[in-house]
C-alpha cells in the first residue's frame, strides 16, 4: 500500500485546512488509518485515527473538538479536517495505515504498517 498525503499549506490562526491521504490499494478498506505530525525538533505525535469500518475514532487531546478524521473506502481516501488552527499545529503531517486494530488502540506509529510522505502545515499567528 502506498499512501499519498496532500492538502497542506500556509494558513492564518483560526483558519481551516483539509488534508487528504489516498491509498493505492483496495485493501485500504481493511486498515485502520491515522494521522501523525512532527514539529521541528520534536518527536512524531499522534493526531487522530479511524477504524477500518469508520465506526470508531480517536483524537489527541490537543486537537479534540477542532479536527475531524473521516474516510471513504470508495475512494480509498482518509481525510483530516482541521478547524480553528493554532500556531502550535504547525508541523509536517503524515498519514499511516495499520492492520489489526493496534493503530487505533495504541495511537502509536509503532503500530503502523504503512507510512506516507508528509505534507507541511504552517499556521501563522
Amino acid at each position: 500500500v502506498q499512501l499519498q498525503a496532500s492538502g497542506g499549506g500556509l494558513v492564518q490562526a483560526g483558519g481551516s485546512l483539509r488534508l487528504s491521504c489516498a491509498a493505492s490499494r483496495r485493501t485500504f478498506s481493511n486498515y485502520d488509518m491515522g494521522w501523525f505530525r512532527q514539529a521541528p525538533g520534536k518527536e512524531h505525535e499522534f493526531v487522530a485515527a479511524i477504524s477500518w469500518s469508520g465506526g470508531s475514532t480517536s483524537y489527541a487531546d490537543s486537537v479534540k473538538g477542532r479536527f475531524t478524521i473521516s474516510k471513504t473506502n470508495a475512494k480509498n481516501t482518509v481525510y483530516l479536517q482541521m478547524n480553528s488552527l493554532k500556531p502550535e499545529d504547525t508541523a509536517v503531517y503524515y498519514c499511516a495505515a495499520g492492520a489489526g486494530g493496534g493503530l487505533l488502540l495504541h495511537r502509536s506509529k509503532e503500530w503502523s504498517d504503512y507510512w506516507g510522505q508528509g505534507t507541511q502545515v504552517t499556521v501563522s499567528s
